[in-house]
């Protein structure tokens, strides 16, 4: 019961979907809670990944079958995942990039990623990080809508580990009593970072066994790649984390994870 109830919470937390009054009342909250909640993060990925997929691939089935169609599908599923998360990890991308993209002092872009306007960086961010989704997106569903719609799920939880990893190997350095983290900045135990791989492999294992002449390592190596850069740039810039560096995380990871698979697209 306890598994379920910070797994709900997750659901709550990282996302829009409405969870009732009665099921809030029934989860209970508190901060230590809320901080085991973190580790099924890639759980939610699950539920994104799967909401996502299905608007993708009946989106694309829907459509004229045109050059069009594939485009059109990926813009839809990408809106999708922006309205379930409220754009929870987009606004992370985009403060980060004005942050680090406004100023080179250390002191000086954790403020400015304090403000909720979005400045030209991370106005740019957005643009290209939502491209590279449809554009990635139409790429992989014009060879097979089925592995694309696979893609969609598996990304979703992948890049949904990086927070984890992120937090994990690098000290919090946000302002506690405005951070978007205070609640799950603490150090993630080694309990917590296992039940997130198991939501992972779990998930892969599924994908791999919907889909088992695919290639899906390239699409993880992208992601692997994804969060050391990601990382190493927190750790050189910041000499830590922020939540907008977690949101940015996952982002990043998502994207790469596309762009793996559509640099092996000939062995899909």
């Amino acid at each position: 019961m306890k598994f379920i109830r910070h797994y709900i919470l997750a659901i709550q937390f990282f996302t829009r979907i409405p969870i009732g009054r009665r099921m809030a009342d029934w989860i209970g909250f508190d901060q230590t809670m809320l901080r085991a909640s973190a580790a099924h993060l890639p759980g939610v990925g699950w539920i994104v990944g799967m909401l996502t997929a299905l608007i993708f691939c009946a989106s694309f089935m829907a459509l004229p079958d045109v050059p069009a169609g594939p485009w059109v599908a990926a813009l839809l599923s990408t809106v999708a995942g922006v309205m379930i998360t409220g754009a929870f990890h987009e606004d992370g991308l985009a403060d980060l990039s004005d942050g680090l993209g406004g100023s080179f002092d250390r002191d000086r872009a954790l403020e400015i990623m304090k403000d909720s306007r979005v400045g030209t960086y991370g106005a740019i961010a957005l643009v290209l990080a939502l491209l590279s989704k449809v554009a990635l997106l139409a790429l992989l569903g014009q060879v097979d809508i089925f592995v694309a719609s696979l893609a969609l799920f598996a990304a979703h939880v992948t890049s949904r580990l990086a927070p984890l990893l992120v937090m994990c190997t690098l000290p919090h350095v946000g302002d506690a009593p405005v951070s978007k983290t205070k609640s799950i900045a603490g150090a993630i135990s080694v309990q917590s970072l296992l039940a997130g791989f198991v939501w992972w492999a779990v998930a892969m294992a599924l994908v791999w066994w919907w889909a088992p002449g695919s290639e899906w390592a390239p699409g993880i190596v992208g992601a692997l790649i994804g969060f050391l850069l990601v990382r190493n740039l927190l750790s050189r810039r910041l000499q830590g984390f922020t939540g907008d560096g977690l949101g940015a995380a996952q982002q990043v990871c998502e994207i790469a994870f596309y762009l793996g698979l559509a640099l092996a697209v000939g062995r899909l």
